[in-house]
């Protein structure tokens, strides 16, 4: 195990040094420049300077040296349009999006296992029916439209949630209040989450509940309870974990499009608008932290998988 440990760390960090490499000269590879440079108040003279000034003017190996060795000390660099620290942009924002996507992510998990198994129970039923046009109505259904559609009924005509934002502008903090903004975004989230889920979850119950063992424990007169929670929910999670290792850093990274709709500050909506006005150290700041994030999720997906089915083994 160590020694598996030790050999994903090394192949992380030469996976992470390849996205910043790529990064980096993509996005200093687009057409134009950085957005405070665009300003047709400044002459010809202060635009260059402002280049020299940021180190713009450099080779871009050069420049992708000095922003790594920044980065191995924890400087992360500062913002062209807020002139912050990218650090601080970053850790103002993450927490946002951490509550908003990890609250969605728990809930449809929650919920989507369960209806995922009593639709595979209950195969060809009305239920199962209803559970499967329910997963591919959430998957076809376009997220911005589903936001703009709940705005529009539980915002503006019965007046019950608020139509963006993370508080009440002007009032102090109060958990209700937090909670109320909490309501459509998540709804959002959990509805193309709990389609996605429920989905792998039915199809891999399916699988497992043909398999031979299944078949033995039930002749053995083991409790159906048993039978379908000890041995069959636990193989047929192991699909369903790989798709949570791909939604974890999207919990991290933000879901923009939802974010821009309901106004929610959070990474997603940091990101766009980085990318908008091209702020260089802002872009690969979240780069950066997403992709740390997908290393870390996938390693702990291999290590749920050995947990989930013994057979699998690491080194």
């Amino acid at each position: 195990m160590v020694a598996y440990l030790v050999r994903r760390i090394l192949e992380a960090a030469v996976l992470v040094f390849i996205v910043t490499v790529v990064a980096f000269f993509l996005i200093h590879a687009a057409p134009g420049g950085p957005a405070l440079l665009s300003n047709p108040e400044l002459s010809r003279e202060q635009i260059q300077q402002m280049r020299q000034t940021l180190g713009l003017e450099d080779p871009l190996p050069v420049q992708y040296l000095r922003w790594l060795s920044n980065v191995l000390r924890g400087n992360l660099g500062v913002s062209y349009s807020t002139v912050e620290p990218v650090t601080a942009l970053i850790a103002s924002r993450l927490p946002n999006t951490l509550m908003l996507s990890g609250l969605a992510l728990l809930l449809s998990f929650a919920v989507a296992v369960p209806l995922g198994v009593i639709s595979a129970l209950r195969r060809n039923s009305a239920l199962d029916r209803l559970v499967t046009g329910f997963s591919f109505v959430g998957t076809a259904v376009p997220v911005f439209w589903l936001g703009i559609v709940l705005i529009l009924v539980f915002a503006v005509q019965l007046r019950l949630l608020p139509a963006g934002g993370m508080f009440t502008p002007g009032s102090s903090f109060s958990l209700p209040d937090r909670l109320r903004h909490l309501v459509l975004p998540t709804m959002v989230l959990v509805v193309l989450n709990l389609a996605a889920f429920t989905r792998y979850t039915r199809s891999a119950m399916i699988t497992v509940l043909a398999e031979d063992y299944i078949r033995t424990a039930r002749a053995k007169g083991l409790a159906e309870m048993r039978v379908i929670a000890g041995h069959a929910l636990k193989n047929a999670l192991i699909p369903v974990v790989s798709v949570l290792g791909v939604y974890i850093p999207r919990a991290v990274s933000g879901a923009a499009i939802t974010e821009a709709v309901f106004a929610w500050p959070g990474m997603g909506q940091l990101a766009v608008q980085a990318a908008s006005t091209r702020d260089y150290p802002v872009v690969l700041g979240v780069t950066l932290t997403v992709a740390l994030v997908v290393v870390l999720s996938s390693l702990l997906t291999d290590l749920a998988y050995a947990y989930l089915d013994p057979r699998i083994r690491l080194g």
